[in-house]
């Protein structure tokens, strides 16, 4: 009877032993899975990162249909006549240049251009007049010196105005003396419009040497 109250009572220590350690792992497991899991990383600290800003992320804007982009506005009118004055441009004269004396002076006439000369004393306003004394003339491609003129030259133009130049104060002053002058002058002068150079084609030329 002993043997058997012995045995008893170890079974009965035993199952109690076993029901403790069973509550125990039960509840550890149950700890272990209530317990939520902490992430021991760092949290990324950036433009893009949620917790680093409340705002929104930026929307992605709308792609536009092919159609928008590849479109070409339709042309006008306008545009069309400006296309067909271009196209109806004139062809430009030839480039040359003439040296012409007048009144003992030297001048470099264009075509076309205007040249203040000399007063000259029988010339109108609006009257065409001759140039004969032409030193040289040249072009692109050859140059025509005068010995000392091109002969059959002229240069032609029509007079424009017959004003005065700038005034010139002429001031004359003797120290001691009292005596003071103060004088102005303005010189007269004549404008004409060089309209064409004309007659050195039979004169002997030279061609033209770049330098």
């Amino acid at each position: 009877m002993a043997s058997s109250a012995a045995s008893l009572s170890l079974c009965s220590t035993f199952s109690a032993h076993c029901n403790v350690n069973s509550r125990r792992s039960s509840s550890v497991i149950i700890g272990s899975l209530s317990k939520p899991s902490v992430n021991l990383a760092k949290p990324a600290i950036g433009f893009l990162s949620p917790a680093s800003t409340s705002r929104p992320a930026f929307p992605i804007a709308p792609k536009f249909a092919e159609s928008a982009v590849v479109s070409e506005p339709e042309t006008t009118d306008i545009e069309a006549v400006v296309v067909s004055d271009v196209a109806e441009e004139k062809p430009k004269r030839e480039e040359i240049f003439a040296v012409v004396m007048v009144g003992g002076r030297q001048y470099i006439v264009f075509p076309g251009r205007y040249l203040y000369t000399q007063r000259m004393k029988d010339a109108n306003v609006n009257d065409q007049i001759v140039l004969n004394k032409v030193l040289l003339v040249g072009t692109k491609t050859h140059t025509y010196i005068g010995k000392p003129v091109v002969t059959n030259a002229t240069v032609h133009a029509v007079v424009e105005n017959q004003g005065l130049n700038d005034k010139v104060v002429v001031f004359k002053y003797k120290p001691k003396k009292k005596y003071r002058r103060n004088i102005g002058h303005r010189q007269p002068n004549t404008r004409i419009r060089i309209t064409g150079i004309t007659g050195y084609e039979e004169y002997p030329a030279s061609p033209n040497v770049a330098v």
